[in-house]
């Protein structure tokens, strides 16, 4: 039995690995090494959530302008980086857009606004109805992405019917402070603690290819493990013009599918899903991602950037054997 077989073993029986374990397998040595790290986290996906895969879909309800100074986003006021700028999308809109992604085989829409904090006000109320909506009239199972909460705000959502509050920690807690400035690693981990607090599931995780150490992705895939989220939504760097890390080397496929086993790893039960940056990034290799340990998608485009269409993500999970989770089946 090889180590990443006796790992897979011991995660399945309640334990996570060590941080060095992990940075040492985020850097496989060889082709063999690799193979055998996504086989055994494979193992782990099969054993937890069988051959079913979830499609996500987001929709950029308002974009640009955002007070915060995180060095990946094209949306930041402190960045150049081009993005469009516009307030939130009226809720028709924002229900039309979560029908069509419902007709794709969508299960789960997030709202998703630029900003520092949750909106208030006018903005808040449209943001509930919508959600209510979505609920109602498109069949999805409705999220957000809002920024930091409170707990009125977090209440308020809950009880418009929010399924799930998505808000990522982005980088590990030893490399944030240099990814964001504008606000605390701690914040994020707040704003998770009060989504739980208000009754909803949290979706949380991050984006790999920083410029972080193997030590710090291990890092990330740790604080991620240790907030027990639902979902664990992995990103992967794609340089934008514009912004502080715009120089910054992707990341390679096979560095992307070890961060893909790894995350899994530490996060056996929860639906990881691969996000932003891997068509960029994985390329022709997408597809190993669900060998490599990953169990969902965001299908479609992301908040700034092309993916992939919910036609070629479904031909990849009939290639390789899997079956979509559809929104249909949206009664959570």
């Amino acid at each position: 039995m090889n180590p990443y077989e006796i790992a897979a073993d011991q995660v399945l029986a309640g334990a996570r690995p060590s941080l060095q374990q992990a940075a040492a397998w985020l850097e496989p040595g060889s082709l063999a090494e690799l193979g055998q790290l996504m086989a055994s986290a494979g193992r782990v996906r099969q054993a937890a959530l069988g051959d079913k895969v979830e499609f996500c879909a987001i929709v950029n309800a308002r974009s640009g302008r955002c007070s915060e100074d995180c060095a990946f986003c094209s949306q930041s006021a402190h960045h150049g980086g081009g993005a469009q700028v516009y307030p939130l999308l009226p809720v028709d809109e924002i229900v039309a857009r979560g029908k069509r992604a419902a007709a794709d085989g969508v299960r789960r829409f997030s709202i998703v606004t630029s900003g520092r904090d949750c909106p208030g006000g006018r903005e808040l109320d449209d943001i509930c109805r919508a959600i209510k909506r979505l609920r109602s009239e498109a069949g999805v199972l409705p999220c957000a992405s809002l920024g930091l909460l409170d707990p009125q705000k977090a209440r308020r959502l809950a009880e418009a019917g929010l399924k799930r509050y998505h808000h990522n920690l982005e980088a590990g807690p030893t490399h944030f402070a240099r990814i964001c400035t504008t606000h605390a690693f701690a914040d994020r981990v707040a704003t998770n603690a009060l989504a739980r607090e208000a009754g909803m599931e949290i979706c949380v995780g991050g984006i790999v290819g920083l410029g972080e150490s193997p030590l710090e992705r291990a890092e990330l895939a740790q604080a991620v493990a240790e907030l027990e989220p639902e979902s664990v939504p992995l990103n992967f760097l794609n340089p934008i013009a514009g912004t502080p890390l715009s120089g910054v080397p992707k990341l390679s496929p096979l560095q992307a599918l070890a961060a893909v086993a790894v995350f899994r790893l530490f996060a056996p039960r929860a639906h990881l899903r691969c996000c932003g940056g891997r068509a960029q990034v994985l390329g022709r290799l997408s597809p190993l991602m669900y060998l490599a340990g990953a169990s969902a998608t965001m299908t479609g485009d992301y908040l700034t950037t092309e993916g992939c269409t919910p036609q070629a993500d479904s031909a990849d999970l009939a290639a390789l054997g899997l079956s979509l989770i559809t929104a249909s089946g949206a009664s959570e």
